[in-house]
């Protein structure tokens, strides 16, 4: 490697995850192919969701509970009248109902009931953890136990196509925010049952998936070449920088 090298080991690559993979087999798979010592990820995306996955590189490791605290924004698609395990596509369908009735109108005004300030309670199917054991591993032996809501806040949610029984949807929200519930909890609402059928992850924090490069394709470059896709970690401080606030008038 040049005198640059430093740049490649100390860094930020943002990948667009494929749908079927964990966000750690994309690190491991980016950690082998190109023999990095430390690698991490800047926020967790379910193995359906694609997108924006924040990669971080050598001592970009150190920077992650900043990315992670940032917001996100995703696009995705609610399916009304099944409910699943998981509350996603990828569970197992435990109740249906039929929602040939609900309208553009009650959705929307769905939608509009879950912006602001909420307490969400997590899924059992999450990596949220209970007396040190995450709770997907006390799901998979069929345990159910309480947890504890938390607060997140959703700045927009709003419906972009409706075709019965599905409806597309964009959806800005705070870290920590289960969208797969907020698609459970609309259903629930609405009194026919739903769960997310497909999630998009568009932007995290700062980072936009317009600047991310599919994960077969990083692992098709050369070293050389990953390094010129990375955000070197001595230009991160440009992305730390808050914005500035309004001028108030007095």
């Amino acid at each position: 490697m040049n005198s640059h090298s430093v740049d490649f080991f100390d860094g930020i690559l943002l990948v667009d995850k494929p749908s079927g993979i964990t966000s750690h087999d994309v690190v491991d798979q980016i950690r082998r192919r190109f023999r990095f010592k430390k690698t991490g990820h800047g926020g967790t995306l379910d193995p359906q969701a694609t997108g924006l996955l924040v990669i971080l590189l050598g001592r970009g490791t150190k920077i992650s509970q900043y990315l992670m605290s940032g917001d996100k924004t995703y696009e995705g698609t609610i399916h009304l009248g099944s409910v699943t395990d998981s509350q996603d596509a990828d569970g197992q369908v435990i109740r249906e109902a039929d929602a040939s009735g609900i309208t553009r109108a009650q959705l929307e005004s769905a939608f509009a009931s879950f912006r602001g300030d909420l307490h969400q309670i997590p899924p059992m199917v999450s990596a949220v953890k209970k007396a040190g054991v995450p709770l997907y591993k006390l799901a998979r032996k069929g345990e159910e136990v309480e947890r504890e809501p938390k607060l997140i806040h959703i700045y927009e949610f709003r419906m972009v196509d409706f075709t019965p029984p599905d409806a597309r949807f964009v959806v800005r929200c705070t870290k920590g925010t289960y969208v797969r519930t907020l698609c459970h909890d609309i259903g629930e609402q609405l009194g026919c049952g739903a769960h997310l059928k497909q999630l998009r992850r568009t932007q995290s924090g700062p980072f936009n998936i317009n600047k991310a490069t599919p994960l077969a394709d990083l692992l098709n470059l050369t070293p050389l070449e990953l390094m010129q896709k990375s955000v070197p970690l001595h230009e991160f401080h440009q992305f730390l920088q808050p914005p500035s606030s309004p001028t108030r008038t007095p």
